[in-house]
């Protein structure tokens, strides 16, 4: 099905019988993609007095209980609540889910034990025109992403600079295939977060951050058409599935 939109005063049709899902699916146990040292998801069977609601186990519908944190387990969008002492939950802050978005690919650079998306990074692959939403792919991209576990293992993040070139440039929601786009043990300072959402400066209460993505290399870097899909949690933070569309 080709769809015209009018994002902004950008004008564009896109194919949306051609979705291309970026996100990562919550699957019970330890396969399940991790961080931050949270014990694995799960999914099982309600249980109340003799009632177990599976089917196997003789109910006659599968009644399933999730536990799950939605900023360890998988996809998803965050707020300026993630990180104030005042709630803002992600449901009230997001009320338009699409835009127009550019993919782009970045290895990550070798900064002494890290690994790091600099401004310089960013700067060459953002030459022209830039989008309101950016999706970032790094290298190296394998399959595993979507199962890895990333408790204690240093993940790649950006540099403050980077995330205040970002902010400069406009871009509004930042999608990235990593568990944060700060150091994983930075004492709290959570550098990246901040600039982006500008604390300490213009708060940017509309700005999320989407994290935990999976972009298979058969997408190809340029431009698409964003729609931002996520759960109505009342919460800093849900659970999310961004799906780009090709666009023309």
């Amino acid at each position: 099905m080709i769809a015209s939109f009018k994002l902004g005063n950008k004008s564009f049709k896109a194919d949306l019988s051609k979705p291309l899902d970026i996100s990562i699916p919550l699957r019970h146990g330890e396969q399940n993609v991790s961080a931050w040292y949270v014990n694995p998801p799960r999914i099982e069977p309600h249980r109340e007095g003799d009632f177990v609601g599976s089917v196997d186990q003789g109910a006659s519908i599968n009644f399933n209980d999730i536990y799950f944190n939605p900023h360890a387990h998988g996809t998803h969008t965050e707020c300026l609540g993630h990180i104030t002492e005042q709630r803002h939950s992600v449901n009230q802050t997001v009320d338009q889910y699409f835009f127009q978005a550019r993919l782009i690919t970045i290895a990550p650079e070798k900064v002494g034990d890290d690994l790091v998306i600099s401004r310089k990074q960013l700067q060459k692959n953002l030459s022209g025109e830039v989008s309101e939403a950016l999706v970032i792919r790094t290298l190296p991209n394998t399959r595993d992403k979507v199962s890895r576990q990333y408790s204690h293992t240093n993940p790649p993040y950006f540099t403050e600079e980077a995330i205040i070139f970002l902010v400069n440039q406009g871009i509004m929601h930042l999608l990235v295939d990593l568990p944060s786009i700060d150091k994983e043990k930075d004492e709290g300072e959570l550098l990246g977060h901040r600039a982006f959402w500008g604390l300490g400066q213009k708060l940017r209460p509309g700005a999320t951050i989407t994290e935990f993505i999976y972009v298979s290399h058969k997408i190809k870097d340029g431009s698409y058409l964003l729609e931002l899909q996520m759960a109505p949690f009342e919460n800093d933070a849900s659970p999310s599935r961004p799906v780009l569309y090709q666009i023309f």
